[in-house]
C-alpha cells in the first residue's frame, strides 16, 4: 500500500502486512506531521455496484385492494352540480324518445297489421305504452350499471359510482333508476332538486342507492 502524507504530500510504499493492527495514526517521515492512517479497502470493503437497469428487480406490485380509495378520498371526489345533470338527462330524455317513437311505432304497425278487428287498436296501444316504459326502464338501468354512464353521461364526463367508490353495478342501478327516482319525482320533483342544494350534490335517489354523480 502506498501512505501519502496530506500535509506535505509525501510518499512511501509499505507493506501492510508490516503495519499493527491497532495503528490508527502515523507521524509523515518528513513533515513530522500526524495524520490518520487509512486502512487498504479488502474486498468486503469494496462499494457493491448496482446491477444493470435492465437486470434490476421490479419492486413488487402491490395488491389490487390497497389500489382502492379511501372513503375520505372518494368523498373528495368533484361531484356533478344541478344542471349538468340537468344537460345529461336532456340527451338521455331525446336518446329514449326517439327509441320509444321508433320502436313503438314498428310495434303498433305490426298489432295493426296481425289484426283484422279495429276494435283491438285500444289494447295495441297499451301494449305500445308499456313497451316504451320497458324501454326506458332497459336503456337507464343498462347503461347505469354497465359502466355507470348514460351516453348524456359520457358526453358530459359524469358518472354514477356507489360510496365507496365501486362500480354500482346492475341491482343497484336498477334500485336507483326504478323506484329511488320514482320516488325522488313524485314528490313534486323535490328528490331531484336536492341536487343543487347537497353538499355532496346528491339527490334522494342518491341517498337511497348509496350513489354519488362524480366528474370525470
Amino acid at each position: 500500500m502506498v501512505i501519502t502524507c496530506p500535509h506535505c504530500g509525501f510518499s512511501k510504499q509499505i507493506d501492510p502486512e508490516q503495519l499493527p493492527a491497532d495503528v490508527t495514526r502515523v507521524n509523515c517521515p518528513k513533515c513530522k506531521q500526524s495524520f490518520a492512517l487509512q486502512p487498504p479497502q479488502t474486498e468486503q470493503q469494496q462499494p457493491v455496484q448496482p446491477p444493470p437497469i435492465g437486470e434490476r428487480q421490479q419492486p413488487p406490485r402491490p395488491p389490487a385492494d390497497s389500489e382502492r380509495m379511501t372513503q375520505a378520498e372518494v368523498d373528495a371526489l368533484p361531484k356533478a352540480g344541478f344542471w349538468m345533470r340537468v344537460v345529461a338527462t336532456f340527451i338521455d330524455a331525446f336518446i329514449v324518445f326517439t327509441l320509444q317513437f321508433l320502436l313503438g311505432s314498428i310495434l303498433a304497425f305490426a298489432g295493426v297489421a296481425a289484426m283484422s278487428d279495429n276494435t283491438a287498436t285500444g289494447g295495441i296501444a297499451i301494449v305500445v305504452q308499456l313497451f316504451g316504459f320497458a324501454v326506458s326502464f332497459a336503456y337507464y338501468v343498462f347503461f347505469t350499471g354497465y359502466c355507470g354512464q348514460t351516453p348524456g353521461k359520457m358526453a358530459l364526463r359524469i358518472k354514477v359510482i356507489c360510496r365507496d367508490g365501486s362500480p354500482i353495478g346492475y341491482s343497484r342501478a336498477a334500485f336507483r333508476e326504478i323506484p329511488a327516482k320514482f320516488i325522488s319525482g313524485i314528490i313534486f320533483g323535490i328528490g331531484y332538486l336536492m341536487v343543487a342544494f347537497d353538499e355532496q350534490k346528491q339527490g334522494l335517489h342518491d341517498r337511497m342507492a348509496n350513489t354519488y354523480v362524480i366528474k370525470l
